[in-house]
């Protein structure tokens, strides 16, 4: 595997719902690869998908109607409920800062929209939200996994496909 393959996964991965940077990060480290490039990536990754599901959230809420009309599927009962009791205590800032965590940054995004938030302000707090954790989830996946790497001998289990190439 080329590193260059490892980084596009890296990249895609931040891109998908619920791996986002809280998740893909510390996979990214684990594997061997340099802490910064994967944060950056997933950053990137995970900030473009925002953006587009903010600047196409007309029709993304069209599409979620249409959803839930032919399958009678909706967002999960407790995770609006958890999203909604948060952004009555906390707002929009609250909302954003957690929902990386408790329900992912795209339905967090899509709730926030629901409850009234506009694009600008969304895109302004999920930005700040989502750099946060990368900086978080990269200084901890980082001085961790370096850690664990010292006391075990390991460099990560990509090192070893990663250096044959």
């Amino acid at each position: 595997m080329s590193i260059f393959l490892a980084y596009v996964i890296i990249f895609l991965l931040g891109a998908t719902p619920f791996f986002e940077v809280v998740g893909v990060i510390p996979i990214g480290v684990a594997a061997g690869l340099p802490a910064i490039p994967v944060m950056i990536l997933a950053l990137l990754g995970n900030i473009l998908t925002l953006w587009l599901l903010i600047f196409l959230m007309d029709r993304v809420k069209k599409w979620l109607q249409r959803r839930k009309e032919k399958k009678g599927k909706d967002v999960s009962e407790k995770k609006q409920k958890r999203a909604e009791a948060i952004w009555k205590k906390y707002g929009l800032p609250g909302l954003t800062f957690v929902s990386p965590f408790l329900i992912g940054s795209h339905l967090g995004v899509i709730l926030a929209m629901s409850f009234g938030g506009t694009r600008k302000q969304i895109m302004l707090w999920i930005t700040v939200s989502v750099i946060f954790w990368a900086i978080v989830m990269g200084v901890i996946s980082y001085y961790g996994f370096d850690f664990l790497f010292n006391q075990t001998g390991q460099d990560g289990f990509l090192k070893d496909l990663l250096d044959t190439e």
